[in-house]
């Protein structure tokens, strides 16, 4: 074992023992790593905090490369109290958090806690946590290998678009277009800039219930269509948002 400091952020806690928690933190550094809190469960024990579920801290190990870390101290970042004292926060942040976890099977890229980290802080921020979902569904495409192309027709490469055909995963143009649902003009300008955009620099964003919907059902079918991820989380997101 090392001695070493991460930044992270809680995606999974389980009681283990009578007063400790096995963690399974994302972290910048490490990717997806396993850490034991040993104590955390006692009222006095000073890493209670930062061995919680989502808690964004930074982290002093002994880190065990193959195997399970011992937690020795945390420091919090960030407490998140936004996201963890308002109902319709959490129920975002938690399926961001399965979405994460379901892609970190198959794929520990490190790059993903920035995205993940940046979504979390701006839902925190009261920036509005649908969009802020939606837009992290759409870059998290790209960790799965189906990254949707949203800048010219899939058939013929040009530029003059009239909606996505999610049958054939593209793009197409009037000439190239066959009996598939037309997108309204501003979804797909929104769903081409949440691919692009650098969620840490949102500081307002306002999209009306009906391109949200759009939104949702795009995204609902080429998640079903090209992915096969399916969580019970959405349903309730969905809810929330009445559609």
């Amino acid at each position: 074992m090392k001695k070493i400091s991460i930044e992270g952020i809680v995606l999974n806690e389980t009681n283990y023992g009578e007063t400790s928690k096995i963690l399974n933190i994302l972290t910048k550094e490490y990717g997806y790593i396993s850490v034991i809190s040993k104590g955390c469960r006692t009222l006095k024990n000073k890493n209670r905090g930062v061995s919680l579920l989502l808690s964004y801290a930074t982290y002093t190990l002994n880190y065990k490369e193959n195997g399970i870390s011992n937690l020795i101290e945390g420091n919090t970042i960030e407490p998140l109290k936004n996201i963890l004292t308002d109902f319709e926060k959490m129920n975002y942040a938690t399926y961001l958090i399965n979405l994460c976890k379901k892609i970190l099977k198959d794929n520990n890229d490190k790059t993903l806690y920035s995205l993940l980290k940046n979504a979390l802080l701006k839902i925190n921020a009261n920036i509005d946590p649908s969009i802020i979902t939606n837009i992290m569904e759409i870059k998290v495409l790209d960790y799965l290998g189906v990254k949707p192309n949203f800048t010219n027709c899939l058939k013929c490469g040009t530029n003059d678009i009239l909606t996505f055909d999610i049958s054939i995963g593209g793009m197409v143009c009037k000439n190239c277009y066959q009996d598939t649902y037309i997108f309204q003009e501003k979804t797909l300008k929104l769903l081409k800039l949440f691919q692009e955009v650098d969620i840490s620099k949102i500081d307002k964003i306002t999209v009306s219930l009906p391109i949200k919907k759009e939104i949702n059902d795009f995204i609902k079918e080429y998640y079903d269509t090209y992915t096969g991820i399916y969580l019970k989380n959405k349903d309730k997101i969905q809810d929330i948002l009445k559609i």
